[in-house]
């Protein structure tokens, strides 16, 4: 799979892409991202990209032209995709259908928005949550973490993958490891009895009534 990004901070994605699962699935094969610095795309010498905005107000508006060029100088982009806070909302099932795409693009937007003429050149918006950011970046990590721990190969045992939290629609259940017991607390017996119809039944059980009491929208 091949991800593009388009960002004004692309150092900002160097040790991102170093790191953990999303790393293994480059050194793989299994991931290509490729980030592209739209400043490179303005159109004089000191690189701007954003501006005020007419009609007044605070706040910086980033400019159509340099987002536009640079997201038509990607050969390659597949569908491409600008986080925004009234995009389609991301999810586990989101992430999924993303993880089985060849190539996307996504536009990370900054200051105080983007010209609305830059969503006529994109496929769709995505959001990470109802909150602001100081800009698209940390949700395009959020977003390439989330997809390429789905591509096969890219996590070790897959049947870790299969039993994450939202992968069945309910919270994963509690986990634990050595010490058996640490402060009095100890590990639930089930899960040292080798018995390992039990210890699923016991997970599901458990994963229910987290969900319950964590996430009752969960459950429907």
């Amino acid at each position: 799979m091949k991800i593009n990004v388009l960002s004004i901070f692309p150092t900002l994605f160097s040790s991102f892409v170093e790191t953990g699962i999303v790393r293994r699935a480059h050194e793989k094969g299994i991931l290509n991202i490729e980030v592209t610095n739209m400043r490179d795309f303005a159109s004089d010498s000191y690189r701007t990209v954003d501006n005020y905005p007419y009609g007044g107000g605070a706040g910086m508006i980033m400019m159509v032209e340099p987002v536009v060029r640079a997201l038509e100088s990607i050969k390659e982009r597949g569908e491409s995709f600008l986080l925004s806070p009234g995009g389609t909302m991301f999810d586990q099932d989101f992430a999924r259908e993303l993880s089985r795409k060849e190539v996307i693009t996504l536009v990370c937007g900054r200051y105080k928005g983007v010209d609305e003429r830059i969503r006529e050149f994109v496929d769709e918006e995505i959001s990470i949550g109802d909150y602001i950011l100081s800009g698209g970046e940390v949700p395009t990590m959020v977003i390439i973490e989330s997809v390429a721990r789905l591509l096969p190969g890219a996590v070790g045992d897959p049947e870790s993958v299969e039993s994450d939290s939202f992968e069945n629609g309910l919270l994963d259940s509690p986990r634990y490891t050595r010490p058996r017991i640490f402060r009095g607390r100890e590990v639930p017996p089930v899960l040292l009895s080798g018995n390992h119809k039990e210890i699923k039944r016991w997970r599901r059980e458990q994963a229910i009534r987290r969900t319950k009491e964590c996430r009752r929208d969960l459950i429907t």
